[in-house]
C-alpha cells in the first residue's frame, strides 16, 4: 500500500518516492548506490493461494511459472534469455514466488543503463496483463510443478503445515497452502488460470518497486509511460471469506510425521489486528516482544547446561498469515525427552507470568535492540539495493510504513524511554491470553495414549508451583589484556588492491583491506593452520560437533555469560573447520572490533570444550537423521562430500552408532590442538583504518605466545575423487515413492595450478546447466530444478570437481544420465554459439562484479594471499579471464573432461522401490 495512503501517525522514509497511477497501481522509487551500477526491480501482485476458487487451488504458483512461458511481445523461451544476456542469472538474478496473499517478481538487474532497465520493466508490464498463457506450454509446466511439490513436501513441512493449521484453525488460510492440490495441478483445464489471471492481476492490487542507482524522477515517468495504459479487465472479484479464528480453551493434540523431528510448543492465539499501522500498535508490539524476549534469554540459558530438557526452544510472537496473533513456545528435544521439555517451557512461562521479568533483565534486552538498531542506522547510507527492494515489498505486504534506520531508532527510543517492568508483566499476562494454551507434539511417533498423555504431562506439569526467578549476578568481560602488544616485523602494500599485510614478531599475520563498500560494517577472519587434511586419514573424527567450540565459550566464562558481559556490542564468533585450517569469523561495527578481535583471541588462547555443548550439538545431529533419511536431497547432502572423497572418514558423515558412540573427550581431544597449536593468519576487512587494525591486532592475538609456521600437510596428494562408474552408486530415501535424486560428477583439477582453466571450466558448467535447464526442465518438464557445484580446490592440488544432480521421478532417471550424455557429446563436438557463450558468460562476469562489491568477497579471497600469490593473480585475472574463454576454449575442456569414462554417478532412489 503507497505510504502516503496509510491511516498513520509514522514517518515514512522521505528518501522513497510513492506514487499512484490513474488505474490504481502503486510504484516505490528510491535511489541507493550500495552496490553502484545495479538496480532491483520488485512487481508485487497483491492476491496469492487465498483468492483461489475451490477448483483453482495452486493455480496462482502455477500461474507465476506460467508468467515466464510467453506473452504479447516476448514468445516463449525467450524471457530467461533475454535476462542472461544483459547479464542476470537464473535463479539468483531472475526469481518468484507466489505465497498466501501475494505474488511476487524479482529483477536484479547488474547494469543500468537504459536498455537494460527499459527491458525489465518491459518485462514486468508484460507480466501484468499480456502473459499468453497458452494451452500447450500450461501442459508442459505441470510436470514441474509437480516437481516442486515433491521437492518441497518434507516430513519438517507437512508438521509446519499441520501444527499452523492447527492454529489457525476456521481461517480460510488452513484451506490454501500455495503449492495447492495436486489433482488439480495435474488435471486443471487452462482456462482456471487464465480466469485468476483475469480476476486478480489487476492494476489496483499491484505495486512495482524499483531501487537502485537511477534517476527518481526519469525512473517515474517510464513507469507512468509503460504501465498508465493498463487496465483492468471487469469488475474486481468479490473478497473471498477469510473465515473466523475458532475459539478455543486449553487443548492438546499430536502430530505424527515420520521422518520428523520431536517438537513440543505452547500457543496462544487472538484475531489478527487489521487496525492501521501507528506508533501506539507498534509500541504494543514492542512492548510484548521485550517481554517475550525475556523468556527467550531465560530458555536459552536452560537448553545451554548440562541435561537439558531441550536441544533448542524458542519463544515469540507474530501475525501468522494475517489471520492470527500468535504467542509460541517451541522446544525441539530428543524423542524420549519430550515430557520434561513440555514441563520446562511450562513451569518458565508460568514463572514468568506470575513473578514477571526483573528490570535489570529488561535493560539487557534495551541495550542489546538498541544497539542492534544503532547499527543498522549508522550503516544506512550502504544498505544494499536488493535489501531495501525485499524491505519495501515486506513494508506493502503487512501494511506497513516504510520507515527509515534512523526513525526506527528514534520511534524505539520514544516507545522505551520510561518503561518499567510491569508495564511489561502487565504486556505478557495479555500475550497469555486468548484462545489457549493449545498444547501440541510433533513426533515420529505417537506416545502411548496420544493427546491424552499429552494433557496429563502438561495437566501433571501445571500442579507444580513455581518459584521466582534468582537474580543472576552481573558479570564483566575480562578478556581484555592479552600481554604486550606484538611488534610489527614486516609490513608491506599491494597498492593495486588496496592491501597491507603485516607479520608479527610471535609470527601472525595480518592482511588488511580497508573498504567503505558498508559504513560501520567490519568483517574478521581468523585462520588457524591445520584442518581435515592434518587428520588421520583411517579414522573418523567429531569434526561435526565443530558448532560447540563457539557455544562452550571461554574458560573464564560460559557462553550465556559471555553474551550477558557483552550486551550491547554488535559482535559474533562463528567456528568451523575447512580442508587446511580451522577459522573464526566475525562481523562486526567500527566501535566495537576492539572487542571482537578479543572474543575471538580469548576464543584461540583460552577456549573451553564443554562437555553439554557438545552433547547438545550431538543431540542435535541425531535428532535430525531420520529428517534427513527422509528424502532424497537429505541424504545426498548428509553424504555427498564422503562420497566425492572416495569415502575418506575426514568427509565423511557419521552414521548413527558413531554419532552415538562419541564423547565429550573427543571433542576436546579433536579441537584443542588444531586451535591451540597452528599458525594464525587474520584478515580485517571494512570499515577501518589500517593503523587500527594493526594496533588493535597487535593488542590481542600480536600478543599472544609465538606460534610454530605451518608444516605442508605429507597427506595432502592422497585426497582422491573417486573412479569413474558405469553403474551409479546407490543410495536410498526413506520417503516418497514418486521422487529420486540422481546426481554426476567429474574431475577436473585444483583452482590455482590453472586459473585460465578455472575460468573455462566456470562457462562450461554454466552452459552445462543452462542446456539442463532447457532440455529436462522447460522441454520435457521432469525437474524443478539444477543443482550444480564447481568445487576447484585452493588447498588440494590436483583436487576439483564438477558436479550437477536434479530430484525427478525414479523412472526420469535414466532419462537424466542420457541427456547428460547428449549434452557432454555435443559440447565435444561442436562449438558454442556466441550467443549461448554470451548467455552463460555474462551472469558470471555480472555477479562477480556484484560480489566485489561486498566485503564478503575479500574476506574470502584474501585467506592465504601472504604466503601465496597466486591468490592475489585471481583477483586480478577474476573479471578479464572470463572474457578470454573462447568457444574453443569450451569444445577443447569439453574433450578433456567432459568425457563419459569420466562420469561419477551417484542416486538416491526411495527405498520402497529399489
Amino acid at each position: 500500500m503507497p505510504q502516503s495512503s496509510l491511516k498513520s501517525d509514522l514517518q515514512a522514509d522521505p528518501d522513497v518516492h510513492f506514487r499512484t497511477l490513474a488505474n490504481g497501481m502503486r510504484f516505490a522509487i528510491m535511489r541507493n548506490t550500495t552496490p553502484p551500477g545495479q538496480v532491483s526491480v520488485r512487481f508485487r501482485i497483491g492476491s496469492g493461494s487465498l483468492d483461489e476458487n475451490d477448483d483453482q487451488q495452486g493455480l496462482a504458483h502455477f500461474l507465476e511459472h506460467m508468467a515466464f512461458k510467453g506473452s504479447t511481445h516476448v514468445a516463449e523461451g525467450d524471457m530467461i534469455r533475454i535476462l542472461q544476456r544483459k547479464g542476470l542469472a537464473f535463479g539468483p538474478d531472475i526469481n518468484a514466488y507466489t505465497y498466501y496473499d501475494e505474488t511476487v517478481y524479482e529483477l536484479d538487474l547488474p547494469k543500468v543503463d537504459a536498455d537494460t532497465v527499459s527491458t525489465a520493466l518491459r518485462l514486468m508490464r508484460e507480466m501484468a496483463s499480456e502473459l499468453t498463457l497458452d494451452a500447450g506450454a500450461f501442459d508442459r509446466e505441470r510436470g514441474v510443478i509437480l516437481s516442486e511439490e515433491r521437492l518441497r513436501d518434507t516430513p519438517q513441512y507437512r508438521a509446519e503445515l499441520g501444527i499452523r493449521n492447527s492454529l489457525l484453525a476456521g481461517r480460510r488460510a488452513t484451506m490454501r497452502a500455495p503449492i495447492g492440490k495436486t489433482d488439480i495441478i495435474s488435471n486443471a483445464p487452462v482456462e482456471l488460470v487464465r480466469d485468476y489471471y483475469r480476476a486478480n492481476y489487476r492494476p489496483e492490487r499491484a505495486t512495482l518497486i524499483v531501487v537502485g542507482d537511477i534517476d527518481p524522477a526519469a525512473m517515474e515517468i517510464e513507469i507512468r509511460q509503460r504501465f498508465g495504459d493498463w487496465k483492468a479487465v471487469g469488475l474486481p472479484p468479490a473478497e473471498p471469506d477469510p473465515g473466523t479464528l475458532e475459539t478455543k480453551g486449553e487443548s492438546a493434540d499430536v502430530f505424527v510425521v515420520p521422518g520428523g523431528m520431536t517438537s513440543v510448543q505452547i500457543a496462544w492465539t487472538r484475531p489478527y489486528d487489521a487496525a492501521p499501522d501507528t506508533f501506539a500498535k507498534r509500541r504494543t508490539k514492542r512492548i510484548e516482544d521485550l517481554g517475550l524476549m525475556v523468556l527467550q534469554r531465560r530458555l536459552s540459558t536452560i537448553a545451554s547446561k548440562a541435561d537439558a530438557p531441550f536441544i533448542n526452544v524458542d519463544a515469540g510472537s507474530e501475525n501468522l498469515l494475517d489471520s492470527a496473533h500468535v504467542v509460541q513456545i517451541a522446544a525441539e528435544s530428543e524423542t524420549d525427552k519430550w515430557q520434561a521439555a513440555l514441563t520446562t517451557i511450562d513451569q518458565e512461562q508460568r514463572r514468568i507470568q506470575e513473578f514477571g521479568v526483573g528490570q535489570a533483565e529488561l535493560d539487557r534486552e534495551i541495550l542489546e535492540y538498541r544497539s542492534f538498531l544503532q547499527a543498522a542506522a549508522a550503516g544506512a547510507a550502504t544498505r544494499t539495493t536488493t535489501d531495501i527492494a525485499s524491505a519495501l515489498v515486506s513494508s506493502v505486504d503487512d501494511d506497513q510504513v516504510f520507515t527509515s534506520p534512523a526513525e526506527e531508532l528514534s520511534l524505539f527510543e520514544t516507545m522505551t524511554s520510561g518503561v518499567t517492568a510491569a508495564e511489561i508483566n502487565q504486556a505478557l499476562l495479555h500475550a497469555f491470553s486468548g484462545n489457549g494454551p493449545l498444547v501440541v507434539l510433533q513426533t515420529a511417533q505417537s506416545p502411548e495414549g496420544g493427546a491424552d498423555t499429552v494433557r496429563r504431562v502438561y495437566d501433571a506439569s501445571k500442579a507444580i508451583a513455581v518459584s521466582a526467578p534468582s537474580n543472576a549476578a552481573d558479570v564483566a568481560w575480562p578478556y581484555t589484556h592479552f600481554g604486550e602488544p606484538g611488534a610489527v616485523v614486516e609490513r608491506r602494500t599491494v597498492d593495486d588492491l588496496g592491501l597491507t599485510m603485516v607479520r608479527f614478531s610471535n609470527g601472525v599475520r595480518l592482511t588488511v583491506k580497508p573498504t567503505k563498500l558498508r559504513a560501520n560494517e567490519v568483517l574478521v577472519r581468523e585462520d588457524i593452520g591445520g584442518g581435515r587434511l592434518d587428520l588421520p586419514r583411517d579414522r573418523t573424527a567429531p569434526i561435526w560437533a565443530s558448532g560447540a567450540v563457539e557455544l562452550s565459550g571461554v574458560k573464564a566464562m560460559d557462553y550465556q555469560n559471555m553474551q550477558k558481559a557483552l550486551t550491547g556490542k554488535i559482535i559474533g564468533v562463528n567456528f568451523s573447520v575447512g580442508d587446511s585450517s580451522v577459522r573464526f569469523d566475525g562481523r562486526t561495527r567500527t566501535e566495537d572490533l576492539a572487542t571482537q578481535l578479543q572474543l575471538m583471541t580469548a576464543y584461540t588462547s583460552d577456549p573451553a570444550y564443554r562437555p553439554e555443548a557438545f552433547k547438545r550439538e550431538q543431540q542435535t545431529y541425531l535428532s535430525r537423521l531420520d529428517q534427513d533419511q527422509a528424502t532424497p536431497g537429505g541424504v545426498a547432502g548428509r553424504d555427498f562430500e564422503g562420497l566425492v572423497h572416495s569415502g575418506d572418514p575426514r568427509w565423511t558423515f557419521p552414521d548413527r552408532a558413531e554419532l552415538s558412540a562419541a564423547k565429550p573427550e573427543d571433542f576436546e581431544t579433536l579441537f584443542r590442538p588444531m586451535v591451540s597449536n597452528g599458525p594464525i593468519d587474520i584478515t580485517i576487512v571494512g570499515d577501518v583504518t589500517v593503523d587500527d587494525a594493526i594496533r588493535m591486532t597487535a593488542e590481542t592475538f600480536g600478543a599472544l605466545p609465538p606460534r610454530p609456521e605451518a608444516a605442508p600437510s605429507n597427506d595432502r596428494g592422497n585426497v582422491r575423487f573417486p573412479a569413474a562408474n558405469k553403474t551409479p552408486v546407490l543410495l536410498t530415501h526413506s520417503g516418497r515413492a514418486d521422487i529420486a535424486a540422481a546426481a554426476f560428477a567429474v574431475p577436473i583439477g585444483d583452482l590455482l595450478s590453472d586459473l585460465p582453466r578455472s575460468f573455462t571450466a566456470k562457462i562450461v558448467t554454466q552452459i552445462f546447466e543452462n542446456r539442463l535447464i532447457d532440455r529436462f526442465r522447460i522441454a520435457e518438464c521432469a525437474i524443478y530444478d539444477v543443482q550444480v557445484d564447481l568445487d576447484l580446490s585452493d588447498k588440494v592440488p590436483g583436487y576439483g570437481y564438477a558436479y550437477f544432480s536434479v530430484e525427478t521421478e525414479p523412472e526420469k532417471v535414466a532419462r537424466f544420465y542420457a541427456l547428460v550424455e547428449e549434452i557432454a557429446k555435443d559440447l565435444r563436438s561442436r562449438d558454442v554459439s556466441p550467443d549461448e557463450l554470451a548467455r552463460a558468460r555474462e551472469p558470471i562476469i555480472e555477479t562477480l562484479k556484484h560480489q566485489q562489491q561486498g566485503n564478503e568477497y575479500w574476506i574470502e579471497y584474501l585467506r592465504g594471499a601472504q604466503t601465496d600469490s597466486r591468490r592475489l593473480d585471481r583477483i586480478r585475472d577474476n573479471l578479464s579471464g572470463y572474457g578470454k574463454v573462447t568457444a574453443a576454449d569450451i569444445r577443447v575442456f569439453a574433450a578433456t573432461y567432459f568425457s563419459p569414462e569420466k562420469f561419477w554417478k551417484f542416486e538416491v532412489l526411495p527405498a520402497t522401490v529399489r
